[in-house]
């Protein structure tokens, strides 16, 4: 057995630190809960280390955000104050800037301002999406289950997040690799190679004086090479943050082989998760369009939901205008259309959030299989043919030589 140390909230409200020994961290979680205590932090260290937490939790602001809503969900749930809940929050918290915004928060909320207006202060943490939640659990007394709702939500597009991000690190690390290979070898293997021709009058094939040349001007003009890259960068950054730069690179996007799938069913499945969560705790259709599609990643499919949106103005429903947008796949307007029928929007919106998540992720793997033979096999041919050049130019010296 295995001692754990622990942070749970009794039923008092107040905050427990022990070690208990166990199996594992879920075992020690499981008897903290038949003592009456709640936890929050099960681990083999006192702080820090691995924990009995729920998943996603790890650096950055939105973990900050993920963990501080796991948590107050779980509080919550357990009967705790809303207030108290917040100071334990603080308590908990290993990051001193965002122990100063709860703990902040909480000096707000205590001056009889609700909780919505206390994480309204702080945008750069709590979204548009977020407070609204928020605002309609405390109209209707449900502030439990929003944070239920919303740690759901978090974590769920944490992961989709996360699971992109991951697939894409080994494709642009073997893209920087092959670079930095033939760089290497223009810049500092082909020069002394050269030197060999210049010490005498061999004529030199056609691919090694190709190569050469190459690498002369890599050498003699490098700097300016560096220049129109970081040239070139600006002006692209600084014409897609205007708004017709950001409109035509968003729709150019969507257009890209494999790679336009995957944004398309990415989105789909970041604002089904976000109508599901809204949705589910009544927050009205419209509104609730307008703020997610305010999280999504495209302003093409932005655009898109601001007309699906007047659509349900003019009573419309939801599935009819957004089949007429055609900004997600057929299937989305199909799903809705059901959950028209039978009266459960919120539940379709989780199930086209459940599917989409899936197709995303086999999308992008299907993206990265295909991405990463072609960037072997570009590297391997331009290295390979650097080689061969190079072997060509050895082979003539002996032919001279014989």
């Amino acid at each position: 057995m295995t001692t754990y140390f622990f942070r749970a909230v009794a039923p008092d409200g107040k905050l427990r630190t022990g070690s208990l020994a166990g199996d594992s961290d879920k075992m020690v979680a499981r008897e903290l809960q038949r003592q009456g205590l709640t936890p929050v932090y099960v681990g083999m260290q006192a702080r820090g280390g691995k924990a009995f937490k729920l998943p996603g939790f790890g650096g950055g602001r939105r973990k900050d955000v993920l963990l501080f809503t796991q948590e107050l969900s779980t509080l919550l749930t357990s009967g705790i104050p809303v207030d108290r809940a917040l100071g334990i929050a603080g308590e908990l918290s290993e990051r001193p800037h965002f122990r100063g915004v709860i703990l902040e928060m909480l000096r707000v909320l205590k001056t009889g301002r609700s909780l919505a207006d206390s994480l309204a202060a702080h945008p750069e943490y709590f979204s548009e999406l977020y407070l609204n939640m928020v605002r309609a659990g405390e109209a209707s007394g449900s502030l439990a289950a929003v944070f239920e709702r919303l740690a759901e939500f978090e974590r769920s597009r944490d992961d989709l997040r996360g699971y992109i991000i991951t697939s894409m690190i080994y494709p642009a690390l073997l893209l920087m690799v092959g670079l930095g290979s033939i760089l290497v070898l223009l810049t500092f293997v082909v020069p002394r190679f050269a030197t060999v021709f210049q010490e005498s009058r061999i004529k030199i094939p056609t691919p090694t004086l190709l190569m050469l040349e190459t690498s002369k001007v890599i050498q003699t003009w490098w700097w300016l090479a560096l220049l129109i890259v970081v040239g070139a960068a600006v002006g692209w950054r600084a014409y897609i943050a205007t708004a017709e730069g950001k409109q035509w690179w968003h729709r150019a996007q969507l257009k890209l082989p494999l790679l336009g799938d995957v944004l398309r069913k990415a989105d789909a499945a970041r604002f089904a998760r976000a109508m599901a969560t809204l949705v589910a705790n009544s927050v009205p259709l419209v509104q609730s369009i307008g703020i997610s599609a305010a999280i999504l990643s495209n302003s093409g499919i932005a655009a898109g939901l601001r007309q699906v949106a007047q659509g349900v103005k003019r009573g419309e429903g939801i599935a009819a205008p957004l089949r007429k947008a055609a900004v997600f796949p057929p299937l989305a307007a199909h799903l809705l259309t059901v959950g028209e029928e039978t009266g459960r929007l919120d539940h379709m919106f989780n199930r086209m959030a459940d599917i989409y998540e899936n197709d995303t992720r086999a999308a992008v793997k299907r993206f990265t299989s295909l991405f990463e033979p072609l960037i072997i096999l570009v590297m391997g041919v331009l290295v390979g043919a650097l080689i061969l050049s190079m072997l060509l130019a050895i082979t003539s010296i002996n032919d001279v030589a014989v």
